[in-house]
């Protein structure tokens, strides 16, 4: 996979990234790739917050893969960082290349290099597929998760 790059997300990646984010029966439901507009303010926020790395991953000059990384300190497990994965989308494709493993490798690595002495994700319990990928990846099914909308 070494025509790879794996960078941060610019704002032209935007329309990439929000099609994949649609791209399943989840986010077609919750997505809205024709308003750029919200999606242009988060990513203002995202790009200007030392501690979250927007990532995509590029073929080619194609973005093909994103994902979230949160860096986020705290007092609990003696003062431990922890480094958050969220919003893992390859482009369907590319699904089944190696790519979502090389992306989910990526941010482990990087939250190693930026201290965090865990790294955690969610899932949604619908997706079974993604939690075997994660397990198979060293991710272990510690804790039941709550959600509440606002």
């Amino acid at each position: 996979m070494s025509d790879i790059e794996i960078r941060r997300a610019t704002e032209a990646d935007l329309p990439a990234i929000i099609a994949m984010l649609a791209d399943d029966p989840l986010g077609a439901a919750r997505e809205s790739p024709d308003d750029l507009a919200p999606y242009r303010a988060a990513f203002e926020a995202l790009a200007t917050d030392p501690r979250q790395h927007q990532i995509v991953a590029v073929r080619e000059g194609r973005t093909v893969g994103t994902l979230q990384l949160t860096v986020i300190p705290g007092l609990s497990r003696s003062g431990a960082t922890r480094a958050i994965i969220e919003g893992v989308r390859v482009h369907s494709d590319e699904r089944g290349s190696g790519l979502g493993t090389q992306l989910i490798e990526w941010a482990v690595a990087e939250a190693r290099t930026l201290g965090c002495q865990m790294v955690q994700l969610t899932s949604d319990a619908t997706r079974v597929d993604a939690h075997r990928f994660y397990e198979r990846l060293g991710f272990e099914a510690s804790h039941l998760g709550f959600k509440l909308q606002l």
